[in-house]
């Protein structure tokens, strides 16, 4: 073999063994190089249901999905003549105690008084002449003229016609001062229980007509005009549009510096840019189904935290649901 030929040979190994170095290379490069890891999660809002205390019919309902409500707005009424039914007996009963406390507080009738009265009238004048009479015997019985006998009979009849004329004296007295007080306390009670009666069943009048507690915009109506909805039944969710958050399930070794307090940059797909968030919430799922092993022998476990953001800055347009992205 000649030396051009052992040099050629020379020559093709060593770029063969430098082209199979450098594939090595690549093929290590991309197969150790550690891409860049993405943590995606979601906007939350805050929501409440609106339900009513009391079983009834939908009447009307004044909204529809997507409208935005302010607080005071009605979003629906209810028939419940149920409640209509009770609200006519509470009042009932209210005005039958308002009229027995007004009858404890006026007393006696006028025509009673002026009987009490007459009575009473009559039982002086029978007093007085019993009086008169036992003085003219009692000065007969001095001058031994009547008898000790006769003497206390007429004594009797002006004792008998003394105490009648204090009974008819009473019964004056109790004509004109009416009922008794303990009588016109139970009576003024008896009134008390009847308004709070009342008062009870007005809220669940007020419950027929649905109204917003908080603005925000209406996400699902579930029942239809028509329908009978129960006690504590949804009738629609209301999204508090001002109450947004970001949640985020991040593996423990991905948390880094994260923690209570701290800002990071999340990007929005929804509108290419990105949005500084704050961390408010932090917490273990406590699931052995996010945990991730950090070696096939299982030396430790990984645990997924949820982890919830606001925004820093108003961000307008963001809706639940939109994807928010941080990348490692």
């Amino acid at each position: 073999m000649s030396a051009k030929s052992q040099h050629n040979n020379i020559l093709l190994a060593i770029i063969g063994f430098v082209t199979v170095v450098v594939i090595v290379g690549v093929i290590g490069f991309f197969a150790f190089t550690r891409e860049a890891e993405v943590i995606q999660g979601q906007v939350e809002v805050g929501e409440y249901r609106v339900s009513s205390k009391v079983p009834g019919r939908i009447l009307e309902i004044r909204v529809k999905e997507g409208d935005f409500v302010k607080v005071g707005d009605t979003l629906a009424i209810l028939d419940a003549p149920e409640v209509r039914a009770k609200m006519e007996q509470a009042q009932s009963a209210q005005d039958a105690a308002s009229a027995l406390e007004l009858k404890a507080q006026n007393g006696a009738r006028e025509e009673q008084i002026r009987g009490a009265y007459n009575v009473l009238q009559q039982a002086k004048a029978g007093l007085e002449i019993a009086e008169k009479s036992y003085g003219r015997v009692q000065r007969l019985f001095d001058e031994g003229v009547l008898s000790a006998q006769k003497r206390d009979e007429v004594y009797a009849q002006y004792k008998a016609m003394e105490a009648q004329m204090k009974a008819a004296q009473s019964q004056y007295d109790m004509a004109v001062n009416g009922a008794r007080r303990e009588d016109k306390l139970a009576a003024a009670a008896q009134v008390g229980r009847a308004k709070g009666a009342v008062q009870e069943v007005s809220s669940y009048v007020n419950e027929t007509v649905q109204i917003a507690q908080m603005e925000g915009e209406v996400m699902d109506i579930y029942p239809k005009q028509g329908e009978l909805v129960g006690t504590g039944s949804p009738i629609m969710t209301i999204a508090v549009m001002k109450d947004l958050w970001g949640t985020f399930n991040v593996r423990e070794d991905q948390l880094n510096d994260m923690k209570v307090g701290t800002t990071f940059t999340a990007f929005v797909p929804a509108f290419n840019k990105d949005i500084k968030m704050k961390v408010y919430y932090m917490k273990d799922q406590g699931s052995y189904a996010v945990w991730k092993a950090t070696k096939s022998n299982g030396q430790y476990d990984l645990k997924t935290f949820e982890v919830k953001a606001r925004p820093v800055d108003k961000f307008e347009g963001l809706r639940p649901g939109m994807s928010l992205i941080i990348k490692d």
